[in-house]
């Protein structure tokens, strides 16, 4: 949210940012940070000097160590500009290929912070057992299958290869530099007079005779730059550590697009900031930051950071993921359009690169899934559309918005509850005035099926009459100024704050019992609550508001001694994980929580969902909000959005109309607006547009069968739940930069929504000789072999939404107030013959809540359609039979049972309507196989254009009485 608020706003407008627009003098660039003006300062020097430049650091060959295994091997290297200064170097192979890379300084001065992996890993890799290294003159290597991997001595080089062909380097520029702790008194030699400047051809020359005079100025620079404070606007950013940064260029000599690291506004094919003609002059920036009305295009940080990194060719996929927890900039340029350049530059931190060699996508999301976790299989209302706003200002009020609700008979699953409803920003304390029946008033939205979510931001109003406040401060788990002594004090919501430390252990188990709902303690009032309340998580970057970058100074003191400065990135995850147990823990058994979280890192995705922030009601932020929400897929966190109709600002109601659509194809779904807009809930818009906007809500309701089956696939693989073409189709060059349209999961549903001003119609591309269906008209498209594009209607009622070729889609077509209320509805199967005439797809279920589909209660379900001699026979299946011993949302199944407890309360749920496209002539008879002839119609398809286009034939199968947790065939026979 925007860091002011009606209470206490005199007290803050010195310090905290208007609504105007974002100010980017609150926030570094590159050259105002010194650790990334010395990196970048590094990169300048290597690129003048071309070929002269050569990396100091090489390995220590005499050091060289395998374990007993063989997949681990270490060695000391060593810099030739401070011979003194040890570094060792480790890498190990993991089962699945992977190649881990540490490099961490040795008996220095000081520790380097070395943490952030086991914060991100959900467990120690594996090891693999048939890795053997081989030590030669110039390198030594391990090679495994058809990848390898190779150390160069000197200068240290560490590449990836697959088939002789380099996929990954890292330090092949040269740009390698891990500054080592040193003491103050101790000076840094100055750099000599200069050498002349060289004429033309005489380069070589010149900087040898520069490197020969200063070797550390030829590399580093002159002058001591900020080496032990730095000044930012006002703020004195005090470095007892002295320089501690961490420079490293990654090379993709054969990849010529790469995604990731979000995150940040900007296309899903990262544009270059370095090299000739960048698109962005500053790098890529992750440090978790309160970013009010960011840019719609712009490499300035946001509020997560997750630092992998795909690397993409027609030929392959290769990942990296930089395990650092310290604020970093990444610069991107391409030698040519087949290869790219990174250089990842760090505050503090080892190195800890994990190289993933893919060689498709999926497998890339599935070595990092390995790693960080697959996404949570969320609560299945949580899918449902959530309503918000800044601010729901009473329980009558959140009774009225239900009730206009009802009245159109719009559907809606959660009501959500800002800052506003707890007592002058108290967390866990309700104002009794505005709310003085809480849990009445949460009991009266969950009699339709509906839950509430209300906001526990990480800052805690320092006062002895807050009981959150006074527990944390006696058991000493709050984060500890520069001094390292008391606690720090800083301004947010609440007014005078301070922060739980959530590094320190101490404070785990007692935030956990802050949500119980059963023991009431002295002086609170959080347990006039229910457990139909989750969780929102804002502000958690941290955001502070009269800080330096509206954040916690870097050189507060956390747990372990650790400087700010080591963790900030990390610091909003660990709060939304321990809230997500805390929810998860307050019933036994334990219920699936929903935690919401702004402030995000890598392995966030273990623990709920994530939202883009505070965006504006604007085109551009509508559109950008897309490729942000693929973005963060890429990177593992799939439960993603963006607020519908921006946090800022009033919609017309062409723009909210179309926002809508957009929403319902993320896959969180959440509505929300700041306190100074105009109320806009869907109810309250004029016709046509109140209309329009709950036949899209419905629309939402109805696929999330679709949904859900996307959700359980990704908890399994990691595969994104919205698909890029470049995921489905690999090898496909055409739709690499392709971002503003998507595939959910495996279902064959392909979107494309509206983000522009007054479209009528829109272009779509399709990247295979496939037929796709409109999903509402039936309209047929068929693609090419080499891709191709389409136009298509999109009047403001359309959405561009089409069924591939090849899938079975199962949908729920009743209207209903809220999921929950869908449970023993029937289903409507949509079966889309490709070309060949064959069809597929799947249907998975469980309770939705709880955790027992870890003990195989569900429901898993294959459709599929044959044609052959002129019959077409749909069938399915019971997958959790057919997988038995895979892992099933992370648990391998010994043994599964179809009868099980979950099935039995949904024995009777049937399909009550097929519906086939594209059968080549009329049925002549439509059966149940050994059963009587079924009520079907038929409605011919009509060719159009000579193109292969048309409207595709339509059989309707009226209720043909299957069930679905049964094996059955419907015959159709031409």
């Amino acid at each position: 949210m925007l860091p002011w608020t009606l209470l206490g706003v005199l007290s803050l407008l010195i310090t905290v940012p208007d609504a105007l627009a974002v100010k980017s003098h609150d926030f570094k660039t590159c050259s105002q940070a010194g650790f990334c003006r010395r990196g970048r300062a590094i990169s300048a020097r290597a690129a003048e000097a071309k070929s002269a430049w050569k990396s100091p650091y090489s390995l220590d060959v005499p050091s060289i160590a395998i374990t007993p295994n063989k997949a681990v091997f270490k060695a000391g290297v060593k810099s030739s500009l401070y011979p003194d200064i040890k570094f060792g170097l480790e890498l190990r192979v993991h089962e699945d290929g992977v190649v881990r890379v540490r490099m961490d300084e040795v008996d220095g001065l000081r520790k380097r912070y070395d943490e952030a992996a086991s914060w991100a890993l959900i467990s120690e890799p594996q090891i693999s057992q048939e890795i053997t290294w081989t030590a030669g003159k110039k390198d030594i290597r391990a090679k495994y299958g058809n990848n390898e991997v190779v150390v160069a001595f000197q200068p240290l080089k560490i590449s990836l290869l697959r088939g002789g062909k380099e996929q990954v380097v890292l330090n092949g520029r040269g740009l390698l530099h891990m500054e080592h702790f040193r003491t103050k008194q101790v000076a840094e030699t100055k750099t000599e007079e200069a050498a002349p400047e060289a004429e033309e051809g005489a380069e070589q020359v010149v900087m040898d005779v520069a490197k020969e005079v200063n070797p550390r100025a030829w590399f580093e620079g002159d002058t001591e730059d900020d080496w032990w404070d730095e000044r930012f606007s006002t703020w004195t950013d005090t470095k007892p550590k002295g320089p501690e940064s961490l420079s490293i260029d990654i090379s993709f000599p054969n990849h010529g697009t790469i995604y990731g690291i979000p995150q940040h506004a900007t296309r899903l094919a990262l544009p270059t900031t370095a090299g000739d003609s960048p698109t962005f002059t500053e790098p890529y920036r992750l440090y978790n930051a309160d970013v009010f009305e960011y840019l719609a295009s712009s490499p300035m940080s946001l509020y997560g950071s997750i630092p992998v990194l795909h690397a993409h060719s027609a030929d392959s996929t290769v990942g990296i993921f930089h395990a650092v927890g310290s604020e970093t900039w990444i610069d991107v340029s391409h030698a040519s359009d087949k290869s790219t350049q990174t250089h990842w530059i760090s505050e503090s931190g080892i190195l800890d690169v994990f190289l993933m060699p893919g060689p498709t996508p999926a497998d890339i999301f599935a070595q990092y899934a390995r790693l960080t976790g697959t996404p949570v299989l969320p609560p299945h209302w949580s899918l449902g559309y959530h309503q918000c706003r800044w601010n729901y200002i009473s329980s009558e009020d959140v009774r009225t918005v239900q009730k206009r609700f009802d009245e159109e008979d719009m559907p809606v699953d959660v009501f959500w509850l800002d800052i506003e409803y707890a007592n002058e920003h108290k967390y866990f304390m309700w104002d009794e005035k505005n709310f003085p029946d809480p849990v009445e008033m949460t009991n009266d939205v969950a009699a339709n099926g509906r839950k509430m979510v209300v906001i526990v931001d990480p800052h805690l109003k320092r006062t002895d009459s807050y009981p959150a406040f006074k527990e944390a401060s006696d058991r000493k788990v709050l984060v500890k100024p520069a001094s390292g002594d008391g606690e720090y004090e800083g301004w947010c919501w609440s007014g005078s704050s301070s922060w739980i430390d959530f590094f320190n252990p101490n404070s785990w188990d007692w935030w956990k019992s802050l949500f119980k709902t059963t023991a009431l303690k002295s002086g609170w009032s959080w347990t006039l609550s229910t457990t139909d309340i989750h969780i929102w998580n804002d502000m958690n970057e941290p955001s502070v508001f009269n800080g330096p970058e509206i954040s916690m100074p870097r050189d507060n003191v956390h747990h372990g001694g650790w400087e700010h400065r080591d963790i900030h990135n990390i610091n909003g995850m660990l709060f939304s994980n321990l809230t997500s147990q805390a929810v998860r823990e307050r019933t036994d058994p334990p219920t699936r929580p929903f935690v919401l979280t702004r402030s995000f890192f890598a392995g966030s995705q273990r623990f709920g969902a994530m939202w883009t922030g505070d965006n504006l009601g604007t085109w551009e932020h509508m559109a950008v909000g897309i490729q942000m929400v693929l973005a963060n897929g890429i990177a593992g966190l799939s439960f993603a959005g963006s607020d519908v109709g921006g946090f800022f600002g009033n919609p017309e109601p062409e723009m909210l109309v179309r926002w809508y659509q957009v929403g319902i194809f993320n896959p969180f779904l959440r509505a929300h607006a700041h306190i100074d807009t105009k109320r806009r809930e869907p109810f309250l818009q004029e016709e046509p547009y109140k209309g329009m906007i709950k036949d899209i809500l419905r629309l939402r309701y109805t696929m999330l069968p679709v949904w859900y089956t996307a959700f359980r696939e990704t908890s399994v693989t990691g595969v994104p739940v919205l698909r890029p073409h470049y995921v489905v189709f690999p090898k496909d060059p055409k739709g690499f930069a392709v971002d503003d349209q998507y595939f959910i999961g495996s279902s064959g549903i392909l979107v494309k929504p509206i983000t522009t001003k007054g479209a009528t119609e829109t272009t779509v591309y399709l990247a295979e000789d496939e037929v796709y269906y409109d999903y509402f008209s039936h309209h047929v498209y068929r693609g090419a072999s080499k891709g191709k594009d389409i136009t298509v209607h999109a009047e403001l009622h359309e959405i561009p939404v089409f069924v591939r070729g090849g899938s079975i889609v199962p949908t729920r077509e009743r209207p209903r107030r809220s999921s929950p209320l869908m449970k023993l509805d029937p289903f409507t199967l949509r079966v889309a013959l490709g070309k060949t005439g064959s069809a597929r797809g799947e249907l998975y279920l469980d309770d939705g809540v709880s955790y027992s589909h870890e003990k195989g209660q569900f429901v898993w379900r294959e459709f599929s359609a044959e044609t052959a001699k002129k019959v077409v026979r749909l069938t399915t299946k019971n997958l959790g039979l057919e997988r038995v011993g895979e892992a099933v949302d992370g648990v391998a199944l010994a043994s599964y049972n179809p009868g099980n407890e979950f099935a039995k309360t949904i024995g009777e749920v049937r399909v009550e309507k097929v519906v086939v496209l594209g059968l080549a002539s009329k049925p002549t008879s439509v059966k149940v196989e050994g059963g009587n002839e079924l009520v079907w119609e038929y409605t011919p398809g009509v060719a159009a254009g000579g193109k292969g286009e048309g409207v595709a034939s339509v059989l309707t199968i009226k209720d043909p009485k299957v069930l679905i947790v049964k094996d059955w065939a419907i015959v159709i026979q031409l």
